[in-house]
């Protein structure tokens, strides 16, 4: 008989990100305030005794099946508490720009991963979702628990932060989007000049300054964007700020790119839709 579970899976903001050395493994070391927000994609899972896997999704231009991140933690999880003869359909109502730095896909596939253990009743620890989320994708543990985390190694390590302050933020994703693998390649090729102070970020969280928070965030990627969509980013940061955001920056490696605002109120009222997508929300508590 099938079953079924419905599962949000909430977009991530960088607060700050660094970019150190490249490892023996071909991986940088990252260090990462990463914060869950209100925007989110809606993941309905049902589980069917055909042993297929079907991922469907109302953006047709997604990949779907395994070639889709939440098919790919679908298969994982399976695999991990030897249930291999169950097939998996999964659907998913984007919300999340794709290609955003939003981790949208890492996101629905620690919906699945949730969603699964809830409905195998297997009860497995944090630690295990965690690691079948990182088989999955860097950024799909911190997608499990959501909240704020400092996210470093290739993003798995994760260290729970005091909440981010109440506030509000706009989002604004631009109608284009960077290579992942051009902009790391691009990245160790320049000069940063200018990199996050995380500990001045974690101050700020501990403290609940939410300026001196906005103060403190920075984005080393957006130094190695090409010309053109570096000016785009610049715009848009400019812009954020003009309309009264307390700081401005480009989340993973863009394109969309974010202000934080006092209230939820004030980021609805900034007008920036002449940059392309924009969305206004708020931080999300850890829910996990």
């Amino acid at each position: 008989m099938e079953r079924g579970t419905r599962e949000l899976a909430f977009a991530k903001l960088n607060l700050t990100l660094d970019v150190g050395e490249k490892r023996p493994d071909g991986y940088h070391n990252m260090e990462m305030v990463m914060q869950s927000v209100s925007l989110c994609d809606v993941v309905d899972i049902t589980l069917t005794g055909d042993k297929a896997l079907k991922v469907m999704s109302t953006d047709p231009n997604l990949p779907i099946g395994y070639h889709n991140l939440a098919g790919k933690a679908a298969v994982a999880f399976l695999d991990y508490v030897n249930e291999t003869e169950l097939g998996v359909e999964v659907y998913i109502t984007k919300n999340i720009p794709d290609r955003a730095g939003m981790a949208g896909g890492s996101a629905d596939a620690a919906a699945v991963i949730r969603g699964l253990d809830a409905l195998l009743d297997t009860h497995l620890t944090l630690e295990e979702l965690s690691h079948i989320g990182a088989l999955v994708g860097s950024d799909v543990p911190f997608c499990l628990v959501g909240g704020t985390a400092l996210a470093e190694g290739r993003g798995e390590l994760l260290t729970e932060l005091p909440p981010m302050p109440d506030c509000g933020i706009l989002i604004v994703k631009p109608d284009f989007s960077v290579s992942t693998p051009a902009l790391f390649a691009a990245l160790d090729g320049c000069r940063v000049t200018e990199r996050p102070d995380t500990g001045a970020a974690l101050d700020a969280l501990s403290s609940g300054d939410l300026k001196a928070l906005a103060g403190s965030m920075a984005n080393v990627f957006e130094e190695a964007l090409p010309e053109a969509e570096r000016r785009i980013i610049v715009d848009i940061k400019s812009a954020l700020l003009s309309a009264g955001a307390c700081g401005a920056c480009m989340t993973g490696t863009g394109s969309a790119v974010f202000g934080v605002f006092p209230t939820l109120d004030d980021a609805k009222e900034a007008d920036l839709s002449r940059f392309g997508l924009t969305f206004a929300v708020s931080p999300v508590k850890k829910f996990a």
